[in-house]
């Protein structure tokens, strides 16, 4: 191949280039790889959009022309930032790199979850236990929906 060699940070290896659609090889996209598909639906798509909307005209013929090219433009921008992105994350040393994935690692475990219902305030009160763990259930008192006289339109004293 000749021509200017890629940066170490390309993402697609020279001997795969040419199998890339013509659409990417076109732009020079290096961290974004859109498929023949997605190709298609951003150059034919956009130009069969773009004649569409001219017969309904909604817009002029300049249009046709112009839309795929703002396509193109937008994906290249894309293809940009996503270079920064991975630039950028590249000088993050490793400690905060491990630090971060310790923070937003899922917790495993049980949430407490209110049991309320619309409109009805359950009051809780401690329930004796095992020191260190501390229990709540819903208090009798002065709730009509604990005692088992809910009724279907709402909970109203008249």
């Amino acid at each position: 191949m000749t021509g200017p060699t890629r940066t170490a940070w390309s993402t697609v290896p020279t001997e795969e280039e040419r199998y890339r659609p013509l659409y990417a090889r076109a732009l020079g996209l290096r961290f974004v790889n859109p498929g023949g598909v997605l190709c298609f639906v951003f150059f034919e798509g956009a130009v069969a959009l773009a004649v569409l909307l001219a017969l309904a005209e909604l817009v002029s013929w300049w249009a046709v022309p112009v839309l795929p090219l703002a396509v193109a433009v937008m994906v290249k921008l894309n293809d940009m930032v996503a270079e920064w992105v991975v630039r950028s994350a590249a000088l993050v040393p490793e400690q905060e790199r491990d630090r971060f994935r310790r923070q937003v690692e899922p917790v495993v475990g049980r949430a407490r979850v209110p049991r309320t219902l619309p409109g009805v305030v359950v009051a809780t009160e401690v329930v004796p236990g095992p020191p260190g763990e501390r229990r709540t259930e819903p208090s009798e008192r002065g709730s009509s929906v604990a005692r088992g006289f809910a009724r279907p339109g709402g909970n109203r004293d008249a």
